[in-house]
């Protein structure tokens, strides 16, 4: 038997896999950009506000935009919606350095998955269709049948994202081997995940104007034919 220590790649998935974000999108496609462009307008100064300052003002903010237009929508409908929105949005919003470098993850045998602030709803069929393991995201509550726009747990973002990635990988009988974590993402809700893995990759545009600066590139991997960042880590 193998003594080889398993390896987990963790991919964010707004602005890392795809271009931008996707959130509002999502929700045109299920209320209508009238509505949306409604909610959006309601909340601009706490949305300007929570761009700004980040951390729980994000999160809340964020989930009372939820609540103005999710609140009474039927669960499957916003399911079906999210398998749908998650092909049109991977067919043209892709970052095709970025679904290179999960394919060379799968190609090496290593574990997959997507971690996201944004709704499972999407994320976990966006996974699937990226050929990943796993797909931890944000969940929305649902009463009955109706979602009520309420987050079921927390938003996965910061601190949670590290939590849940750890907690897939215990559920997955991984955390015994100490597995190999690779982490990439883009802003600063990647952040305290990227600092906890043996590789973490700043797979945002702004380079040393970006929060993750510090980090190696991901674009520096791609000289290097998928390996580690030469003198930075080591397992």
């Amino acid at each position: 038997m193998s003594n080889q220590r398993p390896t987990v790649a963790a991919f964010d998935f707004d602005g890392t896999i795809t271009r931008g974000g996707s959130v509002a999108a999502f929700l045109v496609k299920v209320r209508g950009p009238g509505a949306v462009a409604a909610a959006l307008l309601e909340q601009a100064p706490a949305v300007a506000r929570a761009a700004v300052v980040g951390g729980a003002a994000a999160d809340n903010t964020k989930e009372k935009l939820f609540m103005r237009l999710l609140a009474g929508v039927p669960a499957d409908e916003v399911e079906r919606a999210g398998v749908a929105f998650a092909q049109e949005h991977l067919r043209r919003r892709l970052r095709p350095e970025t679904g290179a470098r999960i394919d060379w993850h799968r190609k090496q045998g290593h574990h997959v998955i997507v971690v996201s602030a944004s709704p499972e709803c999407y994320i976990r069929p966006a996974a699937e269709l990226l050929g990943a393991q796993g797909a931890l995201a944000t969940r929305l509550a649902v009463s009955g049948s109706l979602l009520t726009g309420r987050y079921e747990g927390k938003n996965c973002r910061g601190a949670e994202k590290y939590a849940r990635v750890m907690g897939w990988i215990r559920s997955q009988g991984l955390g015994g081997g100490q597995p190999v974590l690779w982490a990439y993402g883009n802003s600063r809700g990647d952040q305290r995940l990227l600092q906890a893995a043996d590789f973490g990759i700043d797979a945002g545009r702004l380079g040393r104007f970006g929060r993750l600066r510090r980090f190696p590139r991901l674009a520096e991997l791609e000289h290097r034919s998928g390996n580690a960042p030469a003198g930075r880590f080591t397992e």
